[in-house]
Order: C-alpha cells, then structure tokens, then sequence
C-alpha cells in the first residue's frame, strides 16, 4: 500500500505554534467552545476513565472545562500533550510534547482519549485515528474535534480571487478541511466501534477581516501546507482580498462573518461486551407485529408493470 501523500509542513506548524503560544488565550474561542462540548459528552458516561489525554492540549481548554463538569470526578490522571512545548510551558500537572503523527503511549494502555482542533494539522488522519486506537483499552472511549471543510470559506473565496484577478494565478493560502459528513466514516475506517459523528456551525463576527487573520495568527492556524506559495502574499494582493471581503460579506452594521465548521467524533476501541448490530434475516418479530397493524400485501401490477403502494 502506498504512503499517503504529505500535505502540511510539520516543522513549520510546531513553529507557529511556538510562536502562537504567549498569545494564545487572546483567540482561543474555539477551542474553549470544543473542549467545553468534549467534557459535556463525557458527563452522561457513567463510567471511570482513571487514566485519559488530552492529545494538542494547546493552553489546557480541556481541563480547564473538565474541571468545571461533574464528569472531572470519573476521570483519574490526565496527562496533557502538544506537538508544542511552548504550548505546555508554565502549567501544573503531568504534560508530554508528543508530536500527533506518532504517538509514543503503550498499546491498549489509556481510558480515554480527548483531541480538540488539532488533528486536522495530520497527514494521515486515518493513521493517527489508529494509533488513538490502539493506545485505548478494550472499551476505552476517544472525543475528538476538528475543523470542517466549510470553515473560513468567505476568506478562501477572496483571497483566490485577489491574487488571480491582480497576478493571473492564485496559490491555495487556506488549508483544505475534512468534510463534515466523513467523521463517522473516519472512525469506522480506525477500527473504531460505535462510531458517531456531528458538526457544529457557528459564525464570528469581525469589525474588520484584518482582525480575522490576527486571530488565525495567535491561534496557530495559519498555511502550513507543503505545496504552498513561497512567494509571500503581497500587499495588494492582500488589500483586494480584504475589499473583496467588505464588499461580498459585510452586514448592515459594517461587520464581517467567518464561518467555522467543528467536526466532533466519538468512537470506542471495540471489546466483546458492546453491542453489535443483528444479522440480516435474523429478527424473531415481524415489523407489522411491533407496529400493532395488519400486513398488507403489495397490490398487484398488470404484467411487465411494478407494483405500486
């Protein structure tokens, strides 16, 4: 089987996450709204998770909104992990700089598993989907979180069409997104059990675009994409965009939305005492008998005709 293709820039991503790291806190609004749904998921599990991760912990959203739901007494030790150490920096408790692509935990080893608004960044998304899933226990759970293929599609818009219009062609300045209708295949793919999967749309509201792309900064999700343009995005380029986003976008009251798609997944490592679907043929009551009403049969068609109901 061949290699999946490379498409982001390792390296260059754990660097604008270092860099992203002081500032952090200023943008973080997506990840406090995914890890804050991540714990309200785990609270109707009534179960113990003694040992989970928190897998691209970034500022600790995560425990932060795990320590503010009932949840926080089933689950043990967490240990709190990033692909940035800048990332960890300061912070009590146990944390691990591990990069996402290669986990270093012993199989079948952890409860649970958490990851909000990282693994998007992967290569393999697949591959890390089942490295997750050999380090949970038998029956052990993993919530995931990542953003969508319709996240910053009004910046993607205008941006592609600035820097054709002004340089006759245009380099992919946003990185591609899952979609959203693939999180549950996605787990079924890893191996996972009892996969589910939905998609939270919110939209953020900016007085100016320019304010979109400071946030995009300070959280660390900028281009990292391998086949990016090494020309860097000129001023005029980025002046149209930026019209082009007025023009196109803005409400009554001056502002400018930036839709953002959260894909979340929760998935079990599969064990014997899970429920499994019944095979075909194998149902003991008839479905006019559950329903309390008479069977019908079909009505009959004249010859070369399908019946009709």
């Amino acid at each position: 089987m061949s290699s999946p293709p490379l498409l982001f820039d390792r390296a260059l991503h754990r660097r604008r996450l270092d860099r992203a790291a002081a500032g952090y806190r200023s943008a973080d609004f997506l990840k406090v709204r995914a890890a804050q749904d991540a714990a309200a998921r785990l609270e109707p599990i009534l179960r113990d998770f003694p040992l989970a991760v928190d897998l691209g912990a970034r500022n600790g959203a995560f425990a932060a909104a795990l320590a503010e739901s009932p949840a926080a007494a089933r689950v043990g030790h967490l240990i709190e992990t990033d692909l940035s150490a800048a990332m960890l920096a300061g912070r009590p408790g146990p944390r691990l700089v591990v990069d996402e692509e290669r986990l270093t935990f012993a199989p079948e080893s952890l409860d649970l598993i958490v990851s909000t608004l990282a693994l998007h960044w992967t290569n393999d998304l697949v591959g890390a989907l089942i490295q997750i899933r050999r380090a949970l226990k038998p029956d052990g759970l993993f919530i995931g979180a990542f953003l969508g293929g319709s996240s910053l599609t009004e910046l993607r818009q205008c941006l592609l069409e600035a820097e054709s219009s002004l340089t006759g062609g245009a380099a992919l300045r946003v990185s591609p997104f899952a979609d959203g209708f693939d999180g549950a295949g996605l787990l079924q793919r890893a191996g996972f059990a009892l996969p589910v999967s939905d998609v939270d749309r919110l939209t953020v509201r900016y007085g100016n675009p320019l304010r979109l792309l400071a946030d995009l900064r300070a959280m660390g999700e900028t281009n990292v994409l391998l086949d990016r343009s090494r020309k860097p995005l000129t001023r005029s380029v980025l002046m149209r965009a930026m019209a082009l986003y007025q023009e196109r976008f803005a409400g009554p009251d001056g502002k400018v939305p930036a839709s953002f798609e959260i894909i979340t997944v929760t998935g079990w490592a599969p064990h014997e005492s899970q429920q499994k679907p019944l095979k075909p043929g194998s149902a003991r009551m008839r479905l006019a008998d559950a329903l309390g009403v008479a069977e019908q049969p079909l009505p009959e068609g004249r010859p070369g005709e399908e019946p009709t109901i």
